[in-house]
């Protein structure tokens, strides 16, 4: 009975190494040394790269499904008092080449990551150049030409550009200039329009004595009071004919309108004008005094009709019936 449990015992120890090859770790495969490890090729074109990987794992999982064979559990007997059986796994075939089929594929759609991004980024590139030679265009640059422009041409390119920048700004210049005379003159035509064909002699001034007989002669003028040196005006438009000295004025001024007639002013303090100065209505020609016969600070104004040895007229009614009340 002992000898047929040593047999049986050997038997199987037997039988164990029988079946499961021993192996140390480090040690080399049998397959590692004698079959050749599969190498990938140089990728040159990615759709077909991309072909090949999908075939490639098809037949990587048709050899998996077709040689996979169950785990084979060998019993292994230990030494001791009490013999124990332990179960070892057989090892599986190699794997190597379903491992190169996924690296295959990562690569693949590595590379397929890194085309998409080239692609990309040429699509953003020409769409950048594009954009650039359609401004180009919108500002009329010849985008064809990027040869360098000689020094000479440029400096007479500037030139042309400062003579045509000199000559606009005379021209704005020129027009700024006649836009300011027409304005000028519109403001001129309508200050003419606006004046009066005649006016009061002295503003605010007093009628003390009218046009007709007096003291047992003929006053040929009206007599207008007010403070000394109160300016003078000039009743109408005219020129003056004599400025100066005059017997019983004192001082005298004539003027000569457009009509013909001419009007007097005397007994001034200062005069103003000259002979052959034109004035206007409300001009200003002397200053008012007290000169000659006179009994106070007053004008002495006079009309005379068609000249200085004209008709005299009574002023108040010649200047009423030219707008002016007295």
């Amino acid at each position: 009975m002992s000898q047929l449990h040593h047999d049986r015992h050997g038997n199987e120890t037997q039988t164990v190494h029988q079946s499961v090859p021993t192996q140390r770790p480090g040690d080399a495969r049998p397959s590692d040394s004698q079959a050749d490890e599969p190498r990938l090729a140089e990728v040159t074109d990615l759709a077909d790269l991309t072909e090949q990987a999908e075939a490639g794992a098809r037949a990587g999982i048709e050899d998996l499904a077709e040689g996979a064979r169950p785990v084979a559990f060998v019993p292994l007997v230990t030494g001791g008092r009490r013999g124990r059986h332990r179960g070892r796994r057989v090892p599986g075939p190699a794997r190597r080449p379903a491992a190169y089929l996924a690296a295959a594929l990562v690569g693949a759609g590595g590379l397929a990551l890194i085309a998409a991004g080239d692609r990309a980024s040429a699509e953003e590139t020409d769409v950048a150049e594009s954009s650039s030679v359609s401004v180009a265009a919108e500002l009329g640059l010849d985008v064809g030409s990027q040869a360098a422009v000689p020094e000479a041409d440029a400096a007479a390119r500037l030139g042309e550009l400062t003579a045509s920048r000199t000559a606009r700004e005379a021209e704005q210049a020129a027009a700024a200039q006649a836009q300011a005379e027409a304005d000028r003159l519109a403001a001129e035509a309508i200050a003419e329009a606006a004046r009066p064909d005649a006016v009061l002699p002295v503003d605010g001034a007093r009628l003390t004595s009218g046009f007709g007989s007096r003291w047992g002669t003929v006053h040929a003028g009206i007599d207008l009071a007010a403070p000394m040196r109160t300016p003078e005006k000039a009743a109408m438009d005219g020129v003056v004919l004599e400025a100066g000295p005059a017997s019983g004025y004192g001082l005298v001024v004539y003027l000569q309108h457009e009509n013909g007639d001419v009007t007097v002013y005397g007994h001034m303090d200062e005069i103003l004008v000259a002979p052959g100065q034109v004035v206007r209505a409300g001009d200003t020609i002397a200053l008012l005094g007290n000169r000659g016969q006179s009994t106070g600070p007053h004008l002495h104004f006079e009309v005379r009709l068609g000249g200085l040895g004209g008709e005299k007229v009574d002023p108040v009614p010649y200047l009423r019936e030219r707008g002016v009340q007295i």
